[in-house]
């Protein structure tokens, strides 16, 4: 926020701990070229002090006041950020060091690298890429942009016909040389400069119009800090997803490939939708571990196209809490959004935005109507779909392409299913299928229900051992296929199947369903057990887990955890790829034959001494196993989802 100008005395400054680097703790957010902008300020010398620094520096107090957030990185070193209207530092300006070698200082550097990496432009114009994972939330609930009428297309320059532009093709040489240069260093090597010379080609590709790579490239530095500093959230394979990503897009861009999907799209302002005619489905938390929290209330119209209201702000668990009853801010429809997940919307003047999000503008009219229960209208068709098509059709995206997974998984389907029981960390079920009358011993695929979040102030975990408890019972779903396990649905609402007693028993006032992160089921809502048939053959098999596939994935993740030595060391130990061969995946044992040889290959010049000849071949062969890898394992999760007596 700006300082005040008021003549009345600033409130006392607010002191609290950094957090960790890269944490989203109190220190704002800062645009890539700023943080690349400074690292490449500082010296060799001080280069080298950079990793050291930054975890000294992030473990620091922060003073919080009128001009911004303070970090007293020594007695004549305070590093002031002084973010603008959006919270963002998006300007070198904004950030300045009281040391007498500012602004190219370590401590300036530092403290930089440790706030998280922002996606803004100054203003606080949202330019993240669409497709974009890791993105911050849009701070829902105010005011759309103003709708430009422009209709969304691949970035600027990115021709079908001609391909793209010498200044992509530039800019994604660049991002290519910078991810090939993390891989074959390692997450230990991955300090620093190595995600600033990653920051900087991604900034360079955003203004070359490739917001797709740009992402991906984001996504990479974030999973980067994730690793070194160990957060409890950081997946491995979330970075190995997102560089296999970034490698595979910005290689082919280098290569000038034609495919105009490889630019990627930005985000759209709100557009005209006209007029609408929505029914409230389910509310879904919302915490972000940057500190965001709120709902989404999803929202079905009469020709099953889904929508969503959203009222996502800076707050974590609490806000989540308190918004599932907060006001719902599309004009004067005076619904608060559980009333709105029961009811429905009939809008004038609606704006939408690419991904479905509902727009609350000045010009936008909202008249509460009915809610349609889960038996009628596109509800009827959503469950009449056989869940083998509806999960087939979202995991239809590139296998690997991280976005377009995310983007394709993320329209819920719904089933009827019949509970098996609890399995470890997931509940057993038995889809059943819709021509079946009702069988529960029919030939439907066995689904794995996991929690969509195991935060303890939620009701998923609760929900779900609830229903585990009562063995045989019949529940309408509703959820999203999870498109990296096999035949598992994240449950986000359950409802009474029709025609039957041995199902959900839920009161009138939630109307035909239960949202699995708010309402809480009780003993009283579950059939008696004797009214319940005995449940059907649940016997778990996971035929990715089964598979020697686990020999590619450890090599694949060893590369990006331990870099190009690590595999090199690992084919100097006699790894052997036979089982592989046997079990008859031929190409990922040729692939990681070829992955390791590369990683330990040495070349010499005329006079016998060793040379350097880059990181291309080894990143090239090494996107080559890791994208087999991941089209292999989506296709038996594809699969998984076929009903026993089609397999």
């Amino acid at each position: 926020m700006n300082p005040s100008t008021s003549t009345t005395p600033e409130p006392a400054p607010e002191t609290v701990p950094s957090g960790s680097p890269g944490g989203g703790g109190p220190l704002p957010p800062v645009t890539p070229e700023v943080v690349a902008a400074a690292v490449e300020s500082l010296t060799s010398r001080l280069r080298k002090k950079l990793d050291a620094a930054i975890e000294q520096y992030a473990a620091l107090p922060v003073t919080a006041g009128g001009e911004g957030v303070r970090i007293a990185c020594g007695e004549d070193a305070v590093v002031t950020l002084s973010p603008g209207p959006s919270g963002v530092i998006a300007d070198g300006d904004q950030a300045s060091c009281s040391c007498l070698l500012a602004p190219r200082c370590l401590h300036r550097a530092a403290v930089l690298s440790a706030c998280p990496i922002g996606d803004a432009l100054a203003g606080g114009e949202e330019t993240t890429s669409r497709d974009s994972s890791d993105a911050e939330p849009a701070p829902d609930g105010a005011a759309e942009p103003e709708v430009s009428g422009t209709p969304d297309s691949a970035a600027e320059g990115a021709d079908e016909a001609t391909g793209p532009t010498a200044d992509q093709v530039a800019a994604a040489t660049g991002l290519w040389a910078a991810a090939a240069a993390v891989l074959a260093a390692g997450v230990p090597a991955a300090g620093a400069v190595p995600q600033a010379e990653l920051l900087r080609a991604a900034h360079t590709a955003r203004l070359a119009g490739l917001p797709g790579a740009e992402a991906a490239a984001l996504r990479v530095v974030r999973g980067l800090r994730g690793a070194r500093a160990r957060h409890d959230g950081h997946r491995l394979a979330d970075l190995v997803s997102a560089l296999r990503e970034l490698l595979l897009t910005a290689g082919r861009l280098a290569g000038a490939d034609p495919d105009p999907a490889l630019a990627g799209t930005v985000r759209r302002n709100y557009q005209p939708g006209g007029s609408l005619k929505v029914y409230g489905v389910f509310r879904e938390p919302v915490i972000s571990a940057t500190g965001y929290g709120g709902v989404v209330t999803h929202v079905v119209a009469e020709d099953g196209r889904w929508y969503s209201v959203a009222d996502v702000k800076p707050g974590g668990s609490a806000r989540a809490r308190g918004a599932a009853t907060a006001p719902v801010a599309i004009g004067p429809a005076m619904l608060n959004h559980s009333q709105l997940s029961r009811a429905g919307l009939l809008i004038v003047g609606a704006t939408v935005s690419p991904d479905g999000r509902l727009g609350a503008g000045k010009g936008v009219r909202a008249t509460p109507v009915s809610g349609m229960p889960w038996t009628e209208g596109p509800m009827a068709a959503l469950f009449a779909r056989p869940l083998a098509e509806a999960a087939g059709a979202r995991l239809s995206g590139h296998a690997w392409s991280e976005s377009d997974t995310a983007e394709q998984a993320r329209e819920p389907v719904g089933c009827d299913l019949v509970i098996v029981g609890a399995a470890g960390d997931h509940v057993l079920a038995r889809a059943v299928l819709p021509d079946s009358g009702g069988d529960v011993r029919g030939h439907g695929p066995l689904i794995r229900l996991v929690p969509a979040s195991h935060h303890p102030e939620l009701a998923h975990v609760d929900n779900l051992r609830r229903l585990a408890s009562r063995p045989g019972l019949l529940v309408r779903v509703v959820g999203r296929v999870e498109p990296d396990r096999v035949a598992t649905l994240l449950p986000l609402a359950v409802g009474p199947v029709p025609g039957t007693e041995a199902t959900l028993r839920l009161p009138p006032e939630w109307q035909g369903h239960a949202d699995l992160g708010y309402d809480r089921l009780q003993g009283a809502h579950l059939p008696p057990q004797d009214a319940c048939p005995p449940p059907p053959d649940g016997e778990e098999v996971d035929p990715v887990a089964g598979a020697p596939l686990w020999r590619v994935r450890r090599l694949v993740e060893l590369a990006v955890s331990g870099g190009r030595r690590a595999v090199a060391e690992s084919a100097r130990n006699g790894e052997s790829y036979a089982q592989l061969r046997n079990a008859g995946f031929q190409a990922a044992a040729d692939l990681v034959t070829g992955l390791t040889s590369e990683a330990d290959r040495r070349s010499r010049d005329v006079f016998g001494r060793l040379t350097d000849t880059g990181p291309d071949r080894y990143a090239w062969a090494w996107v080559a196993a890791a994208t087999h890898l991941a089209a292999t394992e989506r296709a038996m999760i594809h699969a998984s989802w076929q009903p026993e007596e089609a397999l």
